[in-house]
This record gives C-alpha cells, sequence and structure tokens, in this order.
C-alpha cells in the first residue's frame, strides 16, 4: 500500500432526497423515487463531477441512486452492485428511530443492528469488498449509494470500525471525497452540497 498514489480518490455521492430521506423513515430495500427536490439537487451535482474522469464507477441499484447517478451524468459508464445497496433495515423498514425508540429507548443503528435485517458487521464486509475495489483500479472511483452504507464505507476506508461511522452524518444529494495523504487513508471532503 505504500506505493500508492496520493491522486487516487475515492468519491461518495448520497443519492438524492425521497419522501421517505424527508420524513426520517429507514428505507433500505423499498425502491422510492426522488422528489422534485431530490432531483433538483442531484442535477447541481453534475457540474461538480463535470470534468473528472473515472477508472471506475458504481452505483447501488436502487432507483433513488441510479437516478442521481444519470443526472449527475455518470450513468453510461456505471457498474450496479448490490455491494452498494443500503443497510437492510428488517423490520426497520419505513419507521423512524423516534418510533423505534419508543419500545427501545437508546436504539442505534450501528451498534444495536435490526431485527430481520443486516448487522453492523455484515455491512462492514459489504463495504470492505468495495474499498478492495477501489484500491485495486488504477485511477479515480465514484460510488452512489445511501447515507448509513456510505457512513460505514467511509469508516472502512479509514481502516476504522464500521460502527464508527455513526460520527459522519451525510446529508442527501451530497458529494464527499475520500482519497491518501501519502500512504495514510483521509477525507478529502464530507457531505458538501453545491
Amino acid at each position: 500500500m505504500g506505493n500508492l498514489p496520493a491522486s487516487k480518490r475515492l468519491f461518495l455521492v448520497r443519492h438524492g432526497e425521497t419522501e421517505w430521506s424527508l420524513s426520517g423513515q429507514h428505507t433500505s430495500r423499498t425502491d422510492l423515487p426522488l422528489t422534485a427536490e431530490g432531483e433538483r439537487r442531484a442535477a447541481l451535482l453534475a457540474p461538480v463531477l463535470a470534468g473528472h474522469s473515472f477508472a471506475l464507477a458504481l452505483t447501488s441499484p436502487m432507483l433513488r441512486a441510479v437516478r442521481t447517478c444519470e443526472l449527475c451524468g455518470i450513468l453510461p459508464q456505471t457498474e450496479r452492485s448490490d455491494d452498494l445497496m443500503e443497510w437492510d433495515y428488517g423490520n426497520y423498514e419505513g419507521s423512524t428511530t423516534v418510533e423505534i425508540r419508543r419500545t427501545r429507548p437508546s436504539w442505534s443503528v450501528f451498534h444495536d443492528g435490526v431485527p430481520g435485517g443486516e448487522s453492523v458487521e455484515d455491512v462492514g464486509r459489504r463495504a470492505q469488498r468495495i474499498v478492495n475495489r477501489v484500491v485495486a483500479t488504477d485511477g479515480d472511483s465514484i460510488v452512489f449509494s445511501h447515507g448509513h452504507f456510505l457512513r460505514v464505507l467511509a469508516a472502512t476506508w479509514l481502516e476504522l470500525a464500521p460502527e464508527d461511522g455513526e460520527r459522519l452524518t451525510l446529508d442527501t444529494g451530497t458529494v464527499s471525497i475520500l482519497g491518501f495523504e501519502r500512504e495514510t487513508r483521509v477525507i478529502r471532503l464530507w457531505n458538501s452540497r453545491p
């Protein structure tokens, strides 16, 4: 790893707003479209990404991520990857944190997982597979995905525990950039919106 170029970057794009992201409902396998505002904000990312060349471009297969990728002008070169799907919220799909905490007052997806869904270790394994692909790629990479997954992916990139992703808030319709300072993995830009 010591001879990795400092210029190798991983661009993370969180999909635009949906009705459920707006209301705070946990959305994993429910395939929701972007809201009109989500489409507008996703389109604003296109000029930010224009002119960048990506050796690897991946997107979650979910409609909200694919549409964001399309509005950014990256879709034609992008491969769909199930590894980029959102954390499977199982029985908590469609619920808000406030609703969940009525019966589990101190619940955190990063520490308590979800009944019928994925554990943080499950999500971390998927994130590690993406990191491995990016590191093996010659040049910059870009991924279009979801809030909780991208937070785990960033923690994994930084060689932290997957649950440390809880410390990295991530809004819809944003770009973040991970990279290197010499051989050390770093955050170059986080949660940026045009």
